[in-house]
């Protein structure tokens, strides 16, 4: 009986360490089988608000469940991930598209988040076209301008961004640095914002992503410079920042990944679906419509980009002075 006894043991003591891994290999199989979140760190009707839900669409249809947008703004794009890093399990029904901020704010000041350890990488999509506008009737003709008026005026040039800490805020005064001047920075919450304050005349011009497009388009902005290695086909007489004398290539790349500690099983049915998901038409004609190129990276590559950008960020803020005191 002592045997018996002492096999019964051993075989639920058996059950229990394998029984996590069962569960998970089950879940994995099963999932998902639920909706699934994917947290957007910018406003709702931003360019990169509608890419995300033209692929949410596409890859909804491969996974067999919907995929829900939800908008969580703040904190220049790291409030969403930094809630799911808090709080959302590991189980791939909660996701988030991850701006480069995420790599820049720790160096910047305390965040809730460590982003070498709390987030699971999943794959890597894409990255902006950024620009620099102004109100069609502005003085400012070109950025020469734009230098020329902010070294006359020292710090009564104003301009919008999506937020502080933000690539675009990060970008401006990388270039107010190597021109020897000082601009003022005026945060808001997203692209929608910043392009009324610059039409309603409350700043002087906006560095944003290309959700300016239809108001350059119409006549109502003007473009002076952007931020890309090379011209824009959409406005071809639009010099890039080398062009103008700033030897700078910005554009903020982007992905998507989960909370840490995910399945890799199911990391790999997101990574598929949403892989898939970057050449629906649709998702296709939005990545044109708003600039964004396709610049894919399976999940390894992606990890070992996200490292890449941490290390990166740390020397920007660093030269720029921003880094936070120990």
């Amino acid at each position: 009986m002592r045997r018996r006894s002492l096999m019964v043991s051993s075989g639920a003591a058996a059950v229990g360490v394998f029984a996590p891994s069962i569960l998970r290999a089950q879940g994995a199989k099963d999932f998902p089988s639920k909706p699934i979140t994917l947290i957007m760190p910018w406003p709702a009707g931003s360019g990169v608000d509608l890419w995300h839900r033209a692929m949410a669409d596409a890859a909804a249809k491969i996974l067999g469940q919907p995929v829900i947008v939800d908008n969580r703004t703040g904190g220049s794009g790291t409030s969403g991930p930094a809630s799911m890093a808090a709080g959302a399990k590991p189980d791939g029904y909660t996701i988030s598209q991850m701006p480069v901020t995420i790599f820049r704010l720790p160096h910047m000041q305390k965040t809730p988040y460590d982003p070498m350890k709390d987030f699971t990488w999943i794959l890597h999509t894409s990255a902006y076209t950024f620009g620099v506008v102004v109100r069609a009737d502005s003085p400012m003709k070109t950025f020469a301008d734009v230098i020329e008026f902010a070294k006359a005026n020292p710090g009564k040039f104003t301009y919008a961004t999506p937020g502080a800490g933000s690539s675009l805020h990060i970008g401006m005064e990388q270039i107010a640095q190597k021109a020897g001047v000082k601009f003022t920075h005026v945060p808001f919450k997203g692209g929608p914002e910043g392009w009324a304050a610059l039409e309603g005349g409350h700043v002087m011009a906006d560095a944003d992503a290309t959700g300016w497009a239809p108001m350059v388009d119409s006549g109502k902005f003007r473009l002076l410079c952007i931020w890309t290695q090379e011209r824009n086909a959409r406005w071809p007489n639009v010099p890039t920042l080398k062009e103008v004398g700033f030897d700078l290539t910005l554009d903020s790349p982007f992905g998507i990944a989960g909370p840490k500690g995910m399945d890799p099983a199911v990391v790999q049915k997101l990574h598929d679906a949403f892989k898939a998901a970057l050449d629906d038409p649709k998702v296709a004609e939005l990545r044109a419509k708003y600039d964004y190129p396709k610049r894919y990276m399976n999940t390894a590559d992606y990890a070992k980009f996200a490292k890449q950008q941490y290390d990166e960020q740390r020397v920007v803020v660093d030269q720029l002075g921003l880094a936070k005191k120990n």
